[in-house]
């Protein structure tokens, strides 16, 4: 299978009142189409930088990242907003969903900034994805209506609606009890089956144990990488 990610001695350095903090120390990583990866480590480990680099939210300090075998280390911001937009979907810990908004109008939200979707078909678009998470009966509710769970099902719809090669999920499970957590892992697992390529920063290992491969970071490095 092809590499939907692949990084070579991916670096991220930040400096601190004249302190460099190496938070990436030269990533090497590879992930094909299809796999459901989690990204674990201790705070400070890298993980979150890691996350963010691959999403396109933050650039490299050195080395080569291939998205869909495109070397985007060095693009233009308008580039990365682009594909931000068209080819990844993010899941956050906090939903980031607008509160007077309803599910459905949240979840269009991605495609009102692709210029080619008519009006009518990002409506259509918003409700298959709603369906794809169990939700279509909830879809003109806003978020306060809404339980935690129901409010990550939104989140993932809003992540799914472009039909990205790639899902991102930064602890989508943090403010989740035990079994709200389970139900949004299947999901996950289900949506993996489906052959959407899916990357989870976590720190609990019962919740990395719903993926299929583990990479553990420490110190800006991966130090095992190891399947489930």
């Amino acid at each position: 299978m092809n590499a939907v990610i692949e990084t070579r001695t991916l670096t991220k350095h930040y400096v601190m009142e004249a302190q460099t903090v190496r938070a990436l120390d030269g990533v090497d990583l590879k992930i094909r189409s299809g796999e459901f990866v989690s990204i674990m480590g201790a705070s400070g480990s890298g993980k979150s930088t890691l996350m963010n680099v691959l999403g396109c939210l933050d650039e490299p300090t050195s080395g080569t990242y291939l998205l869909d075998g495109q070397n985007i280390s060095s693009l233009s911001r308008d580039a990365y907003a682009d594909i931000r937009n068209a080819r990844i979907g993010f899941v956050f810990q906090g939903y980031n969903l607008l509160s007077r908004t309803t599910a459905v109008e949240n979840v269009e939200l991605p495609l009102f900034y692709n210029r080619g979707v008519h009006p009518d078909d990002a409506r259509k678009a918003a409700i298959d994805a709603l369906e794809r998470v169990g939700l279509s009966e909830r879809m003109d509710h806003v978020p306060n209506e809404l339980s935690g769970g129901q409010q990550q099902r939104v989140a993932i719809a809003r992540a799914l609606v472009n039909k990205p090669s790639l899902i991102l999920a930064d602890e989508p499970t943090g403010n989740l009890d035990s079994k709200t957590s389970l139900e949004i892992m299947v999901l996950f697992q289900e949506l993996n089956d489906q052959g959407i390529t899916i990357v989870l920063v976590t720190h609990e290992p019962e919740i990395a144990e719903y993926t299929r491969r583990i990479v553990m970071m420490r110190d800006g490095l991966v130090v095992s990488d190891k399947q489930v």
